[in-house]
């Protein structure tokens, strides 16, 4: 028969608050540091969630972090704020101003019935794909531009060291 652990309240605060800004910790590094299950701490997520705090996912990206639900909840509480305290909210979350008006965008367009929220979206996704198409494009040709500036100045040494092809 295993004993059952119990964690203090404080301990589990303690917990939920390295998974949000600015600690970001993911809930794996958190469990093998303190060696607890990540059910135990995905159960603690939840329980947090439903009394009303904002916690991120583990995205990839900041605006992957955040519950379509968190987001809304987001663009409600900030609808009204200026931009100071739009960028003090955003720091307090480690959030970019950024992704938030564009939440906002998304949010308005779901009202509005010319463009669904799905197309938005799919739309965006097409730029980001475009985007990282782009760039990988960009590294490619900045590679071989820097290519041909060593090999231009290896061939000018080469000149100058054994004369160049009309000089004998």
């Amino acid at each position: 028969m295993t004993k059952q652990r119990s964690f203090s309240k404080e301990f589990k605060i303690s917990i939920l608050k390295e998974l949000q800004p600015p600690v970001n910790m993911s809930v794996s590094e958190i469990a093998k540091r303190e060696g607890i299950a990540k059910s135990t701490i995905y159960s603690w997520v939840k329980k947090a969630r439903k009394d009303g705090q904002l916690i991120p996912n583990n995205g990839t990206t900041n605006s992957d972090k955040w519950r379509q639900e968190d987001k809304a909840r987001i663009v409600i509480e900030t609808y009204s704020m200026n931009e100071q305290e739009l960028g003090e909210y955003c720091r307090k979350l480690g959030l970019y101003t950024t992704d938030v008006k564009r939440w906002h965008q998304i949010f308005e367009s779901a009202f509005d019935s010319k463009k669904p929220v799905k197309e938005i979206e799919k739309a965006l996704l097409d730029q980001k794909i475009e985007n990282k198409k782009l760039s990988k494009e960009l590294e490619y040709k900045e590679k071989a531009l820097a290519e041909a500036a060593a090999l231009l100045v290896l061939k000018k040494k080469i000149n100058s060291i054994w004369g160049g092809p009309g000089e004998d």
